[in-house]
């Protein structure tokens, strides 16, 4: 009973991400969730790779900057002065959804509400560590998210030889 729990934890838990990823498309980006599955059903199709794996795409680049920014933060907890900068995830990535080819990279804010030590660093280790433990599972769902898609070209493309 323990491991069924544990199974449905882990597969709310991964909707819950798959929901997040799709619900911050921008609004000219029409998807549905095709079921209880990971395929996308999107009408705008065009390329090898629909829009969906783009913004997958953009979405891991933008997991990446913070990854840096975190562990820059905790490389400088213990720098006097040093405030911890972090990325708005979603103003980030409705940006970088909407670009088509967006080359600049994302811009790192100053963390408000952290508590001030006396040498005027408000890293918190504590915060850091959520939030690489959070990216990393925002990572894993995506590169699922992603593998699905390429199984998805992969099987179109062995129905295309068979046929």
């Amino acid at each position: 009973m323990l491991a069924a729990s544990g199974v449905d934890l882990a597969w709310q838990t991964a909707e819950f991400w798959r929901r997040q990823i799709f619900a911050a498309l921008p609004a000219g980006i029409s998807c549905r969730i095709k079921g209880a599955g990971w395929q996308p059903a999107c009408p705008e199709t065009a390329d090898m790779l629909d829009p969906i794996a783009q913004h997958i795409e953009r979405y891991m680049d933008l997991l990446s900057a913070r990854q840096k920014m975190v562990a820059a933060n905790i490389a400088n907890a213990d720098t006097p002065g040093y405030k911890t900068r972090d990325l708005d995830f979603q103003s980030e990535f409705q940006r970088a959804a909407l670009q088509s080819t967006d080359t600049t990279s994302p811009s790192a804010v100053e963390v408000p509400g952290l508590k001030i030590k006396n040498d005027g660093n408000n890293v918190s280790v504590d915060r850091e560590a959520r939030l690489l433990a959070e990216n990393a599972l925002r990572f894993h769902i995506a590169a699922e998210l992603m593998r699905s898609e390429l199984r998805m070209v992969r099987s179109a493309v062995t129905e295309g030889k068979n046929a």
